[in-house]
This record gives C-alpha cells, sequence and structure tokens, in this order.
C-alpha cells in the first residue's frame, strides 16, 4: 500500500449527467477512485449530493479526509448552487465527509478542456446527453453557447438525437429506423410508440442515441440524415465562440467512435483546427486542484499533453 504520511493530497470530482467520478492523488499519482450515478443538480435534484460524496468518500477509501489539502468540484449545472438550498446542501455533504479544505466548484466545461490539453485557454465542445461549448481563457470560462436543455437547445446532442428518431419514426413507422427503434423500445405499433415516448423519463430518450449512430454507420437515409444535421448544429455552436485557441472534443458522443464524432472532427480539421480529445475529467479536476500542476501533470497521463484527437 502506498505511503501517504507527510504527502499531499489533492482531490478532483467530475459530477455529470450521467455519473460521478472522484479521483484522489498525492505527489501525481492517483492513490484512490471513486464512481457514483448522476451528480448534476439541475436534472438530478437533491440526489446529486448523496451521490457525489458516495464517489468521494470511494476515493478516500480509509484515508482520513482532513489530509485532503485542495479539491476541485468539476460540475455539471453548476448554476444550481446560486440557490442557497442547494449551496447549503453542498456545503453540508462536504463537512459531513470530514473535508476540511475549501470546495472549488468549476463548471464541467472548465475541467473537460484541462482534460484534453495543457493550454489555459481555447474551447471546448461536450456532447452527450446534452451539448454545450465553452470558451475558456486562463481556465475559466468566458463565454459559453448551448447548453440550453433539451426544450430550447442541447443541440446535436444524445437527447436531441434520440427526440428526432423517435419523431422520425412516429412520422413513417414503415421506415428502416423505425424499426430500429420499435426493437429498441420493444413496441409494435406507432400507437405504442407514442406511448412509450410519453411515459419515458428525458434522460431515457438519449439512450436512443447509440441506435441513431448505427443506421446512419450502416447506411439508413433518415439516421444519416440526423446525424449529418446534428454535425452541423455541433460545429455551429462551437464557431459562435469565435475562439482561437485549440478545440477540446468531450462527451460521449464526441470522445466514442461515433459519426457525430467523425463528421465534427472532418470539419474541423478539413479548416486546420487544432483538436485533442478530452481524457479524464476527474483527473483533470485534481490536476487543477493541486498547488503545483508541473508536478501532478504526470496523474493525467503522457497521452493528454499532446494528445491530438484519433
Amino acid at each position: 500500500m502506498l505511503r501517504l504520511i507527510g504527502m499531499e493530497l489533492v482531490l478532483g470530482v467530475d459530477a455529470g449527467g450521467t455519473r460521478t467520478r472522484a479521483v484522489l492523488a498525492a505527489d501525481g499519482t492517483v492513490v484512490g477512485r471513486g464512481r457514483a450515478g448522476p451528480g448534476n443538480p439541475l436534472s438530478a435534484g437533491t440526489a446529486a449530493t448523496g451521490r457525489i460524496g458516495a464517489a468521494i468518500r470511494q476515493a478516500l477509501g480509509h484515508r482520513p479526509p482532513g489530509g485532503v489539502r485542495s479539491a476541485v468540484l468539476g460540475l455539471a449545472g453548476a448554476s444550481a448552487l446560486d440557490d442557497p438550498a442547494v449551496r447549503d446542501r453542498f456545503r453540508r455533504m462536504w463537512s459531513g465527509i470530514g473535508l476540511t479544505c475549501p470546495m472549488t466548484v468549476l463548471g464541467d466545461a472548465v475541467t473537460a478542456f484541462a482534460a484534453g490539453t495543457p493550454e489555459p485557454s481555447g474551447a471546448v465542445l461536450i456532447a452527450g446527453t446534452g451539448a454545450i461549448a465553452a470558451r475558456v481563457d486562463g481556465h475559466t470560462v468566458t463565454r459559453t453557447a448551448d447548453g440550453l436543455g433539451w426544450l430550447l437547445g442541447d443541440e446535436g446532442s444524445g437527447r436531441w438525437l434520440g427526440l428526432r428518431a423517435v419523431r422520425a419514426a412516429a412520422r413513417a413507422f414503415d421506415s428502416a429506423l423505425a424499426a430500429r427503434v420499435a426493437a429498441h423500445a420493444a413496441i409494435g405499433s406507432r400507437d405504442e410508440l407514442v406511448r412509450w415516448a410519453q411515459a419515458l423519463p428525458l434522460d431515457a430518450i438519449a439512450a436512443l442515441a447509440p441506435v441513431v449512430c448505427d443506421a446512419a454507420r450502416t447506411g439508413d437515409p433518415d439516421a444519416g440524415r440526423i446525424v449529418a444535421d446534428a454535425v452541423r448544429r455541433l460545429t455551429r455552436t462551437l464557431d459562435s465562440l469565435r475562439s482561437p485557441g485549440p478545440v477540446v472534443l468531450a462527451g460521449s458522443l464526441l470522445t466514442s467512435d461515433t459519426p457525430v464524432r467523425d463528421g465534427v472532427l472532418a470539419g474541423l480539421r478539413a479548416r486546420g483546427v487544432p483538436v485533442t480529445s478530452a481524457g479524464d475529467p476527474a483527473a483533470a479536476a485534481a490536476w487543477l486542484a493541486a498547488p503545483t500542476r508541473t508536478r501532478y501533470a504526470t496523474l493525467l497521463g503522457p497521452a493528454r499533453r499532446s494528445r491530438p484527437a484519433p
């Protein structure tokens, strides 16, 4: 077991709409990891703090929480902390664990950006369940685009893809894409599709994104049009920031092998834009928390220091 006496501990947390991850590091080495469910307080509500706390406790293991010298929490839905009641829940969670260091909360865009490049400034495009782009200057978000939620935006996101697939299936239930949606939903008629979609929580709609991507890969015309539109919208969102620096791609749609990633990447490279892929945002949060970042750069791995998107 790694001996930690006399060594400073730093904590990084990435709390998103799908899962929460925590990384504990000492002297540039990861010594503990934790995982839990969704930690976005806007979408997960009061359950978010419990999940974030669970991930932190798992990362700490049997180590005394008072030994953590600094911490950064990369939080999706960070604006929820503008509400005093939400802010109080986070404070109680923090002190309940026994952490005595300040809780530095950053938007998840900052930690995602840091997970992809050592540069302090540039832009990050995130497309997972939702979608947002952010311009980052000196590891501070200075401008954002989209991130408006499913009703007003999140264009090109997993939920956006799922909604368009359901709508396309409802309009043409005899199409090949509708057959894939019906198989996913285990239903057999348009009426059943309508009932199924109306009863689902919105996050479940995003589970159709892989169905759309797989269909587009095999040449389905409806899925292909949806994916092409997603690529256009994500690129437009990013371009609205007018950021001169490198671009980091983050979120499951842009870091996994998807046609959405392929399209966005091809378009940016054709314009000569330097593009990298985000690594572990929880580790990046720990790096941001470190008092001496050069010493902690190793915990993100050598690939992150100069990682072009493959």
